[in-house]
């Protein structure tokens, strides 16, 4: 009866979960790090304050969201920062693909690498952004009339290209212009 064995089972879904949750951890943490780096260390200002009520949103352990805190504070702490990759996907649909690293480079090459192995291709500087703007949160929203109407398949497309980016770890948001 191989194969049958309920902790096997058991083990196999906790470690599933267990990654997934240390992917929020990992994006937590280092928006938290970006945060206080920001604002010089000051773990009072307001937006320090907007990402820890987020980490905690997302049940991150109060050890981790003050090791990110200490981690930001820290001045000979790697240089954490957002960069922001842009490319067109199927159908026309614009992205913004936000990321949060220590290492350009390699985010890069992930970012292009996970464009092209769906088939797109990562965008200048400049190529996609015209078509969207920063709310108040920070967040890119599509600017009026630069909405795309895609078919089911195009939809489906754009769902596997955001996958492919959501499971990168330097990854921490993606917009789409999408109606």
């Amino acid at each position: 009866m191989a194969g049958h064995s309920k902790w096997a089972n058991i083990k196999h879904k906790k470690a599933i979960v267990d990654a997934k949750r240390g992917k929020v951890f990992t994006k937590m943490s280092k928006l938290i790090t970006i945060a206080v780096k920001e604002s010089n260390g000051d773990p009072n200002s307001p937006k320090v304050i907007a990402a820890v009520d987020l980490a905690k949103k997302a049940n991150v352990p109060k050890d981790n969201i003050a090791r990110a805190i200490k981690k930001g504070g820290d001045k000979d702490a790697a240089m954490m920062e957002e960069v922001v990759y842009e490319g067109y996907g199927p159908g026309g649909a614009g992205l913004m693909v936000v990321a949060l690293t220590d290492n350009r480079n390699r985010t890069g090459q992930e970012v292009k690498h996970a464009f092209s192995k769906n088939g797109f291709a990562l965008g200048a500087q400049g190529s996609v952004s015209w078509g969207f703007s920063r709310n108040a949160e920070m967040d890119f929203e599509p600017n009026p009339g630069t909405e795309v109407d895609l078919s089911d398949e195009d939809a489906e497309k754009l769902g596997v290209l955001v996958d492919a980016f959501n499971e990168l770890e330097d990854v921490s948001d993606v917009y789409v212009n999408v109606a």
